[in-house]
């Protein structure tokens, strides 16, 4: 009998002997442990290139001028192996400069990095086809890292068995990814989690049963929350939704008419339990541990009838071969709607479509200009939407979608101009040429739970139940709960923090940070300077050899500093170039450097872009939090649209006055005002109360 590794096995020795090239392959779920196999002690930037030299293979193809390596891991359990890709893109040849997730999680003066590096390791059925330009735009990856060159980063996209795949769960990729962090020393990975399960936000969900999300098992924390939230606000929101006794929800929900279903619940799991379940989260924790075993269960179950998938590394004739045949196929499209449907959105479905039809029309006017010839750039049809749809965001996330989509009765296309090498769009009629792929069924979200429930059969459902009447639909006249679950929903920015690690005993490990000189563009630099880069040096390195090998690290990181020139250190003025640093500054230490040839004007300054936007919210926030947002047309200050009543489905009216604007043009109190007051006052709420405060003063009027 031949075992599906041993047949995959030859298979990927066959293809790489006709390359030759000797496959290096590792262990799945021990790849990046420690010294396994590499031991790396350096910064993130050179860590990443002794990882592609010692643990990668570079293919025979690239992306748009990219390089692409790829890393063979074989699944120890199953034997099947799975493609890790790592793609380094240059930013400064990139159609994509500035970061979006860099803006959104407080790093836009990040100085930009000259080099990103994408870990990818795509969707099951693709791990025997090579990579396609628009890989970084698809949201099917089961894994999508991105690593600038200075070691700060971003988690895209992790998906798992609930994301689609067969063979591969969430945690074991999620294990991987937090080695591969570890192992090359990164220093900090941020996340957005918009994760759902069964229409409930795992956020809120994992926050109130363990305290922290899904990411908090490998060490995830709070970065930033939307609309203003703090770190105080999200820890005091957890707290108050973690306490809360069940004897108190019965009593509160008793007279509605889920009462008596949430009764039961609790009553069907406190018999279930060993221990005594007091709080809704031990109840939740014990739920989903009641889940959790019955998963692995029926897991274990599917292992043995399953067959292991055969994979290989595709041969470069197999790849043509298969692109060819693809090309005789009529072209498949799939209706916008159906597409949307599997996308985990912040925006509504409503709001996708308009987005999408406002594209569509952009199109279909560059058309009739240019008398159907020639495509759009991204950027030109990004410009032209934004004449109708302020929220850059939401542009983005529908363009990365439209790919051979059917918008109403228009098919829209996307691809590389071989001149330009820019992506670009266009639009035709729907025909009978064209392939529509009616099989893929929209993907709805699973309908709430409603009608009569049969206790501890459905573990999920029940949770379901509990997440949407409590946590969403909380009957106390104080909104106290609803509160902070609204808060704990708008917290969606975590990060990890790898701390500084000065192992070395022959190196002298310094954060090097520069000081712009006098002459050059301190001026210009008002906010908080970008974190340092690590530099080590030799034992008993010279100030002069400190100075030029941070001189070299910096110049190697972002795109400013290339001319940089190093000319003195802060607080070593009177030392000399060959002087030794041991004994005169200890390792670990943040070093100042004053130096020329950084370029203010540059282009390529910061990973937020050139863009200035001033943000004031009413909310209380003053940078952008990747929410939909709106400028006022007087000021020219951005606020979030949910702050003034523009639902996310509305269209954000033409002409936008802020209040500030409104009051000092005509500083007379309208009629809506005077009703917010009047709730204020029976409240007995100040005015402008923050978040925290009014927490506070709920939890008393409940209280009382």
């Amino acid at each position: 009998m031949l075992f599906g590794g041993e047949k995959m096995s030859i298979s990927i020795l066959e293809a790489c002997r006709k390359r030759k090239r000797r496959p290096k392959i590792y262990g799945f779920h021990t790849f990046a442990d420690s010294g396994c196999p590499i031991s790396p002690a350096g910064p993130f930037r050179d860590n990443v290139r002794m990882f592609l030299r010692e643990c990668a293979q570079l293919e025979d193809y690239n992306l748009d001028g990219m390089p692409i390596w790829c890393t063979l891991l074989v699944h120890e359990t199953l034997s099947f192996v799975v493609p890790l890709y790592t793609i380094e893109e240059d930013v400064r040849s990139s159609n994509q400069r500035s970061c979006d997730q860099c803006r959104s999680t407080g790093w836009s003066k990040h100085f930009l990095s000259k080099r990103k590096y994408h870990v990818i390791i795509p969707i099951d059925g693709d791990w025997n086809r090579p990579l396609e330009v628009g890989v970084f735009d698809l949201h099917t990856h089961l894994l999508h890292g991105l690593i600038h060159s200075n070691g700060f980063g971003h988690l895209l996209c992790i998906s798992g068995i609930e994301g689609g795949s067969k063979y591969l769960s969430g945690r074991e990729i999620m294990d991987l990814w937090d080695r591969i962090c570890t192992n090359l020393r990164v220093r900090k990975i941020t996340v957005e989690d918009v994760s759902k399960k069964k229409s409930m936000d795992l956020r809120l969900l994992h926050g109130v049963a363990y305290g922290h999300p899904w990411f908090g098992r490998w060490g995830y924390k709070f970065s930033r929350g939307s609309f203003g939230v703090t770190e105080q606000n999200y820890n005091r929101a957890i707290e108050i939704l973690s306490s809360l006794e069940l004897d108190t929800i019965v009593r509160d929900f008793s007279g509605t008419d889920q009462c008596r279903e949430i009764k039961q619940i609790f009553r069907c799991y406190r018999d279930m339990s060993e221990t005594q379940l007091i709080t809704l989260r031990d109840i939740l924790r014990f739920m989903l541990t009641v889940k959790s075993c019955a998963s692995i269960r029926k897991k274990s179950v599917m292992a043995t009838a399953a067959t292991p998938p055969y994979t290989s590394k595709p041969s470069p004739r197999m790849a043509l071969r298969k692109k060819s045949l693809m090309k005789d196929k009529s072209t498949k499209c799939r209706r916008f709607s159906t597409v949307i449907a599997t996308m985990d959105s912040r925006w509504s479905r409503k709001r996708l479509e308009s987005a999408a039809e406002v594209i569509v029309n952009a199109l279909k006017e560059n058309n009739a200009k240019n008398i159907g010839h020639g495509g759009m750039s991204r950027q030109d049809v990004r410009d032209a939407a934004r004449m109708h749809i302020g929220d850059t965001g939401l542009l983005d996330y529908v363009l990365k979608a439209m790919h051979n989509v059917i918008v109403e009765s228009h098919i829209v296309h996307r691809s590389v101009n071989p001149t330009t090498r820019l992506l670009e769009y266009t639009i035709q009629e729907l025909n009978k040429g064209v392939e529509v792929n009616e099989s893929e069924q929209e993907v709805l979200e699973e309908p709430l739970p409603s009608g009569p429930l049969e206790h501890g059969t459905d573990v999920y459902r029940e949770i379901a139940y509990l997440y949407v009447n409590v946590l969403l639909n909380y009957p106390a006249e104080s909104g106290l709960v609803s509160l902070a679950s609204q808060a704990v929903l708008d917290s969606k920015h975590f990060v990890k923090d790898w701390p500084f690690r000065d192992e070395a005993e022959q190196l002298l490990t310094y954060v090097c940070q520069v000081m712009p000189s006098f002459l050059d563009v301190e001026a210009k630099l008002t906010w908080k300077l970008a974190p340092g880069e690590l530099v080590m040096v030799p034992l008993h390195a010279t100030l002069l050899e400190l100075k030029r090998r941070a001189e070299f690290a910096l110049q190697d990181t972002y795109c400013i500093m290339e001319n940089l020139v190093i000319t003195e250190v802060e607080n070593m003025e009177e030392m000399e170039d060959e002087e030794v640093l041991f004994g005169v500054i200890e390792s670990g230490s943040e070093v100042w450097f004053r130096g020329t040839g950084i370029d203010p004007e540059s282009e390529l300054r910061f990973e937020g872009g050139d863009d200035s936007w001033l943000v004031k919210c009413e909310c209380g926030a003053e940078d952008d939090d990747g929410e939909r947002m709106v400028a006022c047309d007087i000021c020219e200050v951005w606020q979030h649209t949910r702050c003034h009543g523009i639902e996310d489905s509305e269209i954000v009216p033409p002409l936008f006055v802020c209040q500030g604007c409104c009051t000092s043009l005509a500083p007379l109190r309208t009629e809506s005002t005077l009703k917010f007051e009047s709730i204020e006052d029976h409240l007995l709420l100040p005015p402008a109360m923050e978040f925290g405060a009014e927490l506070t003063f709920m939890e008393h009027y409940i209280d009382q």
